[in-house]
């Protein structure tokens, strides 16, 4: 948020020359003949240039904040519970994939941090060796960034590619679901090598079901059947509207809280509802990190596209880097340090320029529906799980379980590495065939 905000404020004192170049058209009609001064030159910035990326990212948050409240009101009607049930196991392998495969589903429906919350509090509680819920929380991670890399509602990063209008929801799973799966399944077969066959189960107390002391099965299991469908229905919303999406996350979120009172009806007139336990405070610490994050993020970035830098950039891409193998991959590795989000942000607005300019040859793969966007939304899926610093997902991990830098970069990094390039080959083939 500072690297946002002090990125316009030095825009907004010396982006006199920017404005001149880059909104050259707009700046002389909305001068109109006046004498050019800083004042006007302000004024323009503020009110045609500054307003608009605040519409963007406002766009990203509130489709966020609905998102997110759906899960929450899920969360606390017990409608998780069955996780708990599906991971009673003393058998280490099988637990590794019953957690590798819900994690994946989830991440897919759910954003992919939610996921990993869901998923890293129940492995605490179940299994009792510490090491052991590293393994699984290492697993945890990059079944998240990769289920969640391949649709549009599962992560930050294809989520802003649709916003943008570079994706479209069918051709976009449809290219990544393959690559993906076989970048986690790869990942766990390297995993399951460090795991004993057993493990001791923690003795935990019974499960929480937060404000859902009156719900039974059927209503828990409507509630969720609203919350993931309505969130599979919004791509399907925004093609018959052509309304954002996060209109129609915030129609879902009306409809599951109207079902969530009627089943809740008996205590909204009580104290009962009013002292029941809410989401865990960490949850809800990390999720609004998240939204201020992004709205930080988004700005910064949309500062430097305004002074021309990623354009050059491109420019320069597509003269001396004409692969989008390579760019791909250096992404991949770059959001091993930077937040998977922003690599992806900035690729945004630096790559999706020539293609609106409609520039033929090696910047077809930058239009709507190219090749690039689901190998760069792949390559910083797994390129975020190489290191616990390079996705929300990971950061998670660290603060839950404490995991060090030095024992994930040894025992993690190059198994996802070798789980990544097979996924990546993978995506190859299926680009060359169709």
């Amino acid at each position: 948020m500072f690297a946002g905000t002090l990125c316009w404020l030095l825009y907004l004192i010396y982006g006199s020359s920017y404005v001149t170049s880059e909104h050259a058209l707009a700046f002389s009609e909305f001068v109109g003949g006046r004498p050019v001064s800083k004042d006007l030159v302000r004024e323009f910035i503020a009110n045609s240039v500054f307003m608009r990326y605040v519409a963007d990212a406002c766009e990203l948050v509130l489709y966020l904040l609905a998102t997110m409240t759906i899960v929450e009101v899920l969360s606390n009607n017990g409608c998780f519970d069955f996780l708990s049930e599906w991971l009673r196991t003393r058998n280490c392998r099988r637990l590794l994939w019953l957690t590798a495969g819900i994690t994946f589903v989830l991440s897919a429906n759910l954003d992919n941090l939610t996921t990993a919350c869901l998923m890293l509090t129940a492995i605490h509680a179940l299994v009792a060796n510490r090491r052991q819920r590293m393994i699984f929380g290492a697993m945890v991670v990059v079944a998240a960034n990769c289920g969640g890399a391949f649709t549009v509602i599962g992560d930050m990063t294809s989520l802003s590619l649709w916003v943008k209008g570079v994706i479209t929801p069918t051709h976009y799973s449809g290219m990544l679901f393959l690559p993906c799966l076989t970048a986690t399944v790869v990942t766990g077969l390297l995993m399951m090598r460090h795991l004993p066959v057993r493990l001791e189960l923690a003795q935990t107390a019974p499960r929480y079901r937060g404000d859902d002391t009156v719900l039974n099965r059927a209503q828990r299991l409507l509630m969720l059947l609203v919350g993931i469908g309505g969130l599979w229905f919004i791509p399907t919303f925004h093609r018959m509207t052509e309304l954002p999406p996060f209109v129609g996350a915030l129609c879902v979120l009306s409809l599951l809280w109207i079902i969530h009172e009627l089943c809740n009806r008996k205590l909204l007139k009580s104290e009962q509802m009013a002292s029941r336990k809410r989401l865990p405070l960490a949850l809800q610490y990390a999720h609004i990190q998240t939204i201020l994050f992004i709205l930080g993020v988004t700005m910064a970035i949309g500062a430097v596209q305004e002074t021309g830098a990623l354009r050059e950039m491109a420019e320069w891409c597509s003269i001396h880097v004409p692969n989008i193998y390579v760019i791909g991959i250096f992404m991949g590795l770059l959001s091993m340090w930077l937040d998977g989000i922003v690599v992806m942000l900035a690729n945004v607005s630096t790559f999706a320029l020539p293609a609106q300019a409609g520039l033929d040859g090696y910047f077809q793969s930058f239009a709507t529906d190219g090749s690039f966007w689901p190998l760069l939304s792949y390559c910083t899926a797994w390129g975020g799980s190489l290191l616990t610093i390079g996705s929300m997902a990971g950061y998670a991990l660290l603060r839950m379980e404490n995991v060090s830098l030095t024992w994930y970069l040894r025992f993690v990094t190059g198994k996802v590495l070798v789980g990544g390039l097979c996924g990546l080959i993978v995506f190859a083939v299926m680009t060359e065939c169709l």
